[in-house]
Formats: C-alpha cells, sequence, structure tokens
C-alpha cells in the first residue's frame, strides 16, 4: 500500500505543476469539468506540437517513401463497417449495485489478479472480484458498451443520417490508399503518416490525460509486399524506439511487450506494444502490428473498388499488407512530463551537492541549508520554450532595450519567453518549472564587452558568451 501512496504523490505532482504553469486544464472546469476531456494551456499546446512535429520529421520528412494525409474526422458510414467497428467495436463493462460505479470489466479483474472469463462474445467474472471503490461483490454481469461516438449528418436525425466521430485515424488512410497511391507516384514498400484527432467513449477515464474520451493519435500505414511482414516490422519497432530516446524518454523506462500468437487479432501476424513506467504503472504508449492485408481487403470488399497493387518488378497484382505503428500524442505527452519532472534539493549559497529528491520525499521540507527546486528536463527540441531572456532590472532602460534586441533575434527561430517581473533567482525558478533549458541574462558587463550570460537549466552552471555567438551557439545546442 506504501508503493501506492508513492506512486500516486508523483502523478498528483505532475499534475498540479501542469496545472500551475499552464499545461493541461480540465475541459470546462468553471462549469465543473467533463470526465475524459482535457484543454492543453500555451505551455501544453506547444509540447504537443512539438511532439507532433518530432514524429512528422522523423516518419514523413525524413523518408521519402513515406508521405502524408489529414483525413476527415466524420467518414461515410460503410467505412466503419468495413472496419469491423460497427457491431464490434465495444468493451464489456460492469456496475456496482451498491456505489452505482461503472467499471470496464477486464481492467478490473486485471487489477485484482484475475482474467475476465471470455467465451464467445459472451464474457463472465471469475469469484471474488469486487468493486474497486466500494468494495463490494454485489457486481452485474458484463456486457457490451459501444465505444462509438454517435452523430448525424444534415436536418434530419434518422437512421439515414447517422455518422460516426472516427475511433482511430487509420481508416482514412486505408480508404484513400488507392488516391494517395496514384498521386504520390510511389512504389512498394511505401507509407502513408497521419496526426489527428479521435474519440472513444470510454466506459472510466483514469489516470489523468492517459485514458481519455478525445485524444490525438500518430499513426503510419507501412505497406509492403506480402511475405516481407517480419522483417519490415522488426524494422519499425528498433525504429519507433530510437525515436522514443530523441524526445526524452530512455530504454531505461520503456518496456517492450510483444504479444503471444493465441492474443493477436485473427488477421495479424506480430503486435509489440511500446510501454512506459508511469507512476501508476507501466502502460501502453504505442502498439506496432503487423495487420496483413485485413483493412484493404475490406474496404475492397465493401466499396467494390479494387485496393491491387501492381508491381512492375514481378508483373504480379496483390493487396499489400501493412505494417503499423500507431502511437498517441497524448499519452507521449503525459510519459513525457513525468520523465522530465524532477525535484531536488539544492544548497542555497550555490556550494554544495545537489541531491535528487526521490518519490517517496516528494513535499517533505529541504535538510537545514538547501532549498526545494522543481524542473522539467525536457530534452531541447521538445521544450516548448526554447529560451528566456532578462534583462537584470526592469527600470534601466538601456539594459531592457539591449535585451529586447536579442529577445527579438531569438524569436525569430524559436518560441522565446521575456520576463523582467521579480529577482533574478525567482525568474530562473519560473523558467525551471516549465522547462526551459537555457536563460540569457542582460546585465551592465554586457552594454560594456557585448556578452552574456548564458544559464544551463539542468546544472544551474552560468558563463559569458558573446552577443555575436550567441545564436549559433544556440542553434547547436538546441538541435
Amino acid at each position: 500500500m506504501a508503493k501506492d501512496k508513492k506512486k500516486t504523490s508523483k502523478l498528483d505532482s505532475v499534475a498540479s505543476l501542469c496545472k500551475r504553469r499552464g499545461f493541461i486544464f480540465q475541459t470546462s472546469e468553471i462549469y465543473g469539468g467533463l470526465n475524459g476531456f482535457w484543454d492543453y494551456g500555451p505551455m501544453g499546446s506547444q509540447l504537443k506540437k512539438n511532439i507532433r512535429d518530432a514524429w512528422w520529421q522523423d516518419i514523413v520528412v525524413k523518408n521519402e517513401n513515406v508521405v502524408g494525409l489529414d483525413a476527415s474526422i466524420i467518414m461515410h458510414p460503410r467505412v466503419w463497417e468495413a472496419s469491423g467497428h460497427i457491431g464490434g467495436f465495444s468493451d464489456p463493462m460492469v456496475d456496482c449495485r451498491e456505489c452505482k460505479k461503472r467499471f470496464k470489466a477486464d481492467n478490473l479483474c486485471e487489477e485484482q489478479g484475475q482474467e475476465l472469463i471470455q467465451d464467445g462474445k459472451k464474457f463472465q467474472l471469475p469469484e471474488g472480484i469486487k468493486c474497486a471503490s466500494c468494495g463490494s461483490d454485489d457486481l452485474t454481469e458484463p456486457r457490451s458498451f459501444d465505444l462509438m461516438f454517435k452523430t448525424f449528418v444534415g436536418p434530419v436525425e434518422d437512421d439515414s443520417a447517422v455518422a460516426y466521430l472516427r475511433p482511430e485515424t487509420a481508416q482514412g488512410i486505408f480508404a484513400q490508399f488507392s488516391n494517395v497511391l496514384a498521386t504520390s507516384r510511389q512504389k512498394l514498400p511505401f507509407g502513408i503518416g497521419q496526426i489527428g484527432k479521435a474519440f472513444r467513449n470510454e466506459i472510466n477515464p483514469r489516470n489523468y490525460t492517459f485514458r481519455s474520451r478525445e485524444f490525438e493519435q500518430m499513426e503510419l500505414e507501412f505497406f509492403i509486399k506480402p511475405g516481407t511482414d517480419e522483417e519490415w516490422h522488426k524494422y519499425w519497432v528498433q525504429k519507433r524506439l530510437s525515436w522514443y530516446e530523441s524526445v526524452g524518454l530512455p530504454l531505461s523506462s520503456l518496456e517492450l511487450d510483444e504479444h503471444p500468437k493465441e492474443k493477436l487479432a485473427h488477421y495479424a501476424s506480430a503486435c509489440t506494444d511500446v510501454a512506459y513506467a508511469f507512476p501508476f504503472g507501466v502502460q501502453e504508449l504505442e502498439g506496432i502490428a503487423a495487420r496483413g492485408n485485413f483493412d484493404l481487403s475490406r474496404h475492397q470488399e465493401f466499396s467494390g473498388k479494387s485496393m491491387e497493387y501492381f508491381d512492375q518488378e514481378t508483373n504480379e497484382r496483390y493487396i499489400p499488407h501493412v505494417v503499423e505503428p500507431s502511437a498517441g500524442v497524448d499519452r507521449i505527452a503525459l510519459a513525457i512530463l513525468c520523465e522530465a519532472y524532477t525535484e531536488e534539493w539544492i544548497p542555497k549559497g550555490g556550494e554544495g551537492e545537489v541531491i535528487k529528491v526521490e518519490d517517496a520525499d516528494l513535499g517533505k521540507r529541504a535538510p537545514e541549508g538547501y532549498e526545494a527546486r522543481t524542473v522539467l528536463k525536457f530534452v531541447p527540441k521538445i521544450a516548448p520554450v526554447k529560451v528566456a531572456v532578462f534583462p537584470l532590472l526592469k527600470n534601466k532602460p538601456e539594459l531592457v532595450e539591449k535585451a529586447r534586441e536579442i529577445f527579438e533575434e531569438l524569436q525569430e527561430y524559436w518560441p522565446c519567453f521575456w520576463d523582467v517581473a521579480g529577482a533574478i533567482g525567482r525568474r530562473y525558478r519560473r523558467q525551471d518549472e516549465i522547462g526551459t533549458p537555457f536563460g540569457v541574462t542582460i546585465d551592465f558587463d554586457t552594454l560594456e564587452d557585448n556578452t552574456v550570460t548564458i544559464r544551463y537549466r539542468d546544472t544551474m552552471k552560468q558563463e559569458r558568451i558573446s552577443c555575436d555567438e550567441l545564436l549559433p551557439f544556440l542553434m547547436k545546442k538546441i538541435r
């Protein structure tokens, strides 16, 4: 139980910082909020943009055989019939008759060390399962709960006008496969990448932003020749791991979960999840699946339009197979926040050892002679703000003018922060809490010798550098 308290305190600390510093707010908070939906503030929206940009750069821009797509959120209902979502996209749920709380049945069983019993399309709770909220064993039988959000297109709300908010971005790619192939002049192997919103009516949103009803996906459908599935699946698993390291999630915090054959979807030959060690447990960030030709075959069947590829090298026609790396932007953002979040006790006088505060010590007072520091240690390319610029004194026009000149030059290249309020140490601490990697202070020496002080977020060390060298220096560091 003590271990659970430790984990909860870390997530609570991250959530508190996110609210305080403008990363994440509960949606519609002034009206009491809406469970499973979140708004990203000034820092959070930039953080998500940086994650999307890093993915797009690595997946689409750097690969000449990968192109992009931005498909509509609402598509023809037949798309979801073909994909199997209509009538088949549901989760088993149970209700507690005592406290009236609702739970996802498989999660409830897993949390209590058991496995949900499945017989065909029917589900049954194993013996001994209790309500996670009140401890009662008076639970309903598991029953299906439709995860699709339904809406209507046009002025008449009848069955002919029914449409759905997409539960995933992948089907837009499959539905446009032939158009993209024809217009991009690609040859196998090639991929189509997409970033966009998806919606699932989750039974029990939980763990802060991890499981939400509105979320954002980054998906690649990489089309390949049948028979090459295994080698391309391995390739994309390794490539995606390298990307996670580049955005600040070390391999020591990640796990690969290879699905056993008996748990694979009937059409898949392999599936590997990339999971992160969150404060609430190891959970999936991304699934990398070898899906065969299931999706294209289904759309060919339901639409009556050919999804075949003509291979000029072998003079064959076939429906391509696909490997799909599918990642969640919101989950990755939360993982990066948890990984970057650091509490330290630092010596007040500047001399002495910095002590990292372990999870069990979060919230405790600093030892004598030390003060607490909270810092987000983002890698520079992911940090929402790259550089903060500080005139040493705000009531000295010559300092402010020079500082504005430097700030406006740097702002041409990166998101920067201008801060003149308060003591310089207090300004440093504010930037530490939003993860700004570099601080630039303009003082009276700047006016004499055209140098500024660079302050490093992680080490808090400072050095003087010429104003003429500042831009190339930061470009090298941030890249």
